[in-house]
């Protein structure tokens, strides 16, 4: 990230000096200071709303819920690791808080994974098949709902902020899949095969173990399995088919002259968001969660978060501002042009699918300054926002997981999580193409 901030910066001003556009580098190092601040503070209320709602799915017990759901699959896509071995557990809880968002019990499972399939390791700082399968399941962002994505849009003035829910479902979807099938295709070929490599020399004194505070916490998230009350029960089912009766009502009072993916692509943007609000404090009520406690109790989070990346933002949206006004963005989008146009991949939503398995943060960046640039409800706006939620921090997962065990030869890891880096941008794009056909390739100014 060092690198990527200095470069900015460097090819920002010197493209700058010889451009002309020197005085538009400076006013948007000013102006994207400032967006960057009130960007926060519109995030603050968006922020606290969803930390709130997570807060009661976690007292709800949903994460012990998927993880239980998870356990059949684990089983076979990791046949050589005992369903009941340590490392089993730790990567099935993991990845039941991935697919809710839950990354900070995510990371410290994915730690204690790692150990544990270390343990199963006959050959040290070499990765196993599960290491490496493990490590591209979890580059391919496997989140089910794109909290972050949708706060930010909302933000900026979105009137479809959750619109991308499914078309980024179905993106994530895709990279997972293609990661998957990546390492299954590659871990029996001669060029990876484990043999190949001798000895690796580790140094024990430098194994990172993950943090005893953050893993007692995640366990205790885990743990949490309420019990429901039968009449809660039945009042929760009694509201869900209320909600379907109004909602069969409400389709089939549609213009007959809309075709059903339109009254699809309309329920899911006016219906989708309050229907999320609405099952999720259901849920609770159900399992007996005090719901509001629940979100009270989470939602303090909020103003904390954001509060937190502020100094990432203003960073990252002050350097790709510059960037954007010396005009090297425009010579960027011009060079890779060629590239993409074969498939109709705008060249514009290039750098977000560039950058995304490189930073989070700087990810974050570059999507709120395309935002505020093309609009939010614009064509490039939907696509860049799923883009974001299509894939992960690749090269920090690998440092992070790998690391933790002194994993020094990758052997085919890296090469399914690229795998999964190109094919949850193109899922995305046609996942996009599907649902935003009809919307404006950018929102005028």
């Amino acid at each position: 990230m060092n690198w990527i901030f200095l470069g900015l910066i460097v090819v920002s001003i010197v493209t700058a000096a010889f451009n002309g556009t020197m005085p538009r580098v400076t006013e948007a190092s000013l102006t994207s200071a400032k967006s960057a601040v009130e960007l926060a503070i519109g995030l603050i209320g968006q922020m606290t709303l969803w930390l709130g709602l997570v807060g009661v799915l976690r007292e709800a017990g949903l994460m012990r819920s998927v993880a239980n759901g998870l356990k059949p699959i684990m089983s076979r896509l990791f046949p050589e690791v005992p369903i009941d071995h340590p490392a089993m557990g730790a990567m099935i809880m993991n990845l039941a808080a991935n697919v809710l968002g839950l990354g900070n019990a995510a990371t410290p499972f994915g730690l204690k994974a790692m150990q544990e399939l270390d343990k199963l390791n006959q050959q040290k700082g070499v990765a196993t098949n599960s290491m490496a399968l493990f490590l591209a399941i979890n580059t391919s962002g496997v989140a089910v709902l794109p909290l972050g994505v949708i706060a930010v849009r909302a933000s900026m003035g979105s009137k479809d902020a959750a619109g991308i829910i499914v078309p980024t479902l179905l993106a994530t979807s895709a990279s997972t899949l293609f990661a998957i099938l990546a390492c299954k295709l590659l871990e029996n070929r001669a060029f990876f095969a484990p043999s190949k490599y001798g000895p690796v020399e580790i140094d024990a004194t430098h194994l990172k173990a993950p943090d005893a505070a953050s893993l007692e916490k995640a366990e205790e998230l885990a743990a949490v399995a309420p019990k429901a009350q039968l009449w809660r029960q039945l009042v929760a089912a009694s509201i869900g088919a209320a909600i379907v009766f109004a909602l069969v009502r409400h389709v089939m009072s549609a213009p007959i002259e809309q075709t059903a993916f339109d009254v699809t692509r309309g329920v899911l943007s006016d219906w989708l968001l309050p229907l999320l609000i609405l099952t999720i404090v259901t849920l609770g009520f159900g399992r007996q969660v005090k719901v509001y406690e629940a979100f009270i109790a989470s939602a303090k989070e909020g103003f904390q978060t954001v509060t937190a990346i502020i100094p990432f933002l203003v960073g990252m949206l002050v350097t790709i501002g510059m960037f954007r006004a010396s005009g090297a963005m425009d010579v960027l989008v011009h060079a890779l042009a060629p590239l993409v146009a074969p498939i109709g991949f705008p060249a514009e939503a290039l750098p977000m699918a560039l950058i995304r398995p490189l930073s989070g943060s700087g990810a974050l960046g570059v999507m709120t300054e395309s935002l505020k640039t093309y609009g939010p409800d614009s064509f490039l706006g939907y696509l860049i926002s799923v883009l974001n939620g299509s894939t992960e921090t690749t090269f920090y997962v690998l440092a992070l997981y790998f690391g933790a065990v002194q994993v020094k030869v990758l052997r085919h890891s890296l090469a399914a999580c690229l795998v999964a880096d190109v094919a949850g941008p193109l899922g995305g794009f046609l996942a996009c193409k599907v649902f935003f056909a009809s919307a404006p390739f950018l929102t005028p100014k």
